[in-house]
């Protein structure tokens, strides 16, 4: 069919993550529950940090501004897969796809960036301790999560102006359950090169660069945890640092596969479930990992329900 005949797409389909009706059902179960924990566990971190004068320092403002975007993170997809897995036509219009993808963008390299920012404010407690409160002031904790937000929203622009300037003409049928650039671009009418390695430069920037400084964080506060004479001191940042790096590796992992790798036409099964570890996985594991196995957070939580 010649492309002139071919009318621009005004609303995309998804194939979900499973065409059997009985293993939909098992996923909205799951997806609703993991959808709970998120909404439950990062509004409880929110309420907690906001209303317990001991959690106001810098690394629970951090907290504070990443249940923030885990929240929204989660809402843009999950709410929307869970009416899809009741539903024979799973269907988006592009305008609503294009706010998913901005939106998500935004938030999620917004998380890329304060998960950076949270290792560099650990790495100046454990390794600067008598510094840390002239170096992490309040007007620098701020100006730390302005940048965060303020590169999220760069890398957002520059991705979706990419992805969403491309003719979508024809084929509208989306092997996936929600809209992000590297499921869409299998279906654009024109050559994707440019597109794929603008996403591949945003990708250097805001997914390599911050995980190579939480590294680079997370390696001299192990060097100097080492050198620790208290064995339960040193245990107690060893088991910290081991939860925040699984939460590292789930997250950067997925998200530099998905997105800084050659873009085949065809979206695997294999794609779509490293998508969900990013998309629904995470931002229902940080409050757990981040927050609520930390003492300070189990004291306001007691003092707040009088226990």
């Amino acid at each position: 069919m010649g492309e002139d005949n071919r009318t621009s797409v005004t609303e995309f389909i998804f194939l979900g993550l499973s065409q059997d009706p009985q293993t939909q059902v098992l996923l909205f179960f799951l997806f609703l529950l993991i959808y709970l924990l998120t909404v439950l566990g990062n509004l409880l971190i929110i309420l907690l940090i906001h209303t317990d004068p001991r959690l106001h320092t810098p690394m629970y403002f951090f907290l504070r501004n990443l249940s923030f975007a885990d929240l929204c993170f989660s809402t843009t997809t999950v709410p929307q897969v869970l009416i899809h897995f009741l539903v024979k036509r799973k269907s988006i219009s592009f305008v609503g796809c294009s706010t998913q993808i901005v939106v998500l963008l935004l938030v999620g390299c917004t998380e890329c960036a304060l998960l950076a920012v949270m290792s560099y404010d650990r790495y100046v407690a454990v390794c600067k301790p008598l510094h840390y409160s002239t170096i992490m002031t309040h007007w620098v904790c701020v100006q730390l999560a302005a940048g965060s937000w303020a590169s999220g929203a760069f890398v957002s622009l520059i991705d979706a102006t990419f992805t969403l300037r491309l003719p979508y003409q024809g084929n509208n049928i989306i092997n996936h359950f929600f809209c992000e650039p590297p499921a869409l671009l299998k279906l654009a009418s024109a050559d994707t090169y440019s597109t794929e390695m603008a996403i591949f430069a945003m990708g250097v920037i805001i997914l390599l660069a911050p995980v190579s400084l939480i590294l680079i964080s997370y390696w001299n506060i192990i060097s100097t945890v080492i050198q620790m004479q208290s064995g339960e001191g040193r245990l107690k940042v060893f088991s910290t640092c081991g939860s925040h790096l699984i939460v590292v590796v789930l997250f950067y992992g997925s998200a530099i596969f998905a997105y800084m790798r050659p873009n085949s036409k065809i979206m695997s099964e294999k794609d779509k479930m490293i998508s969900v570890f990013y998309s629904a996985v995470t931002p229902m594991l940080n409050p757990i990992i981040y927050s609520l196995r930390n003492k300070d957070v189990k004291g306001a939580l007691r003092r707040i329900t009088g226990k």
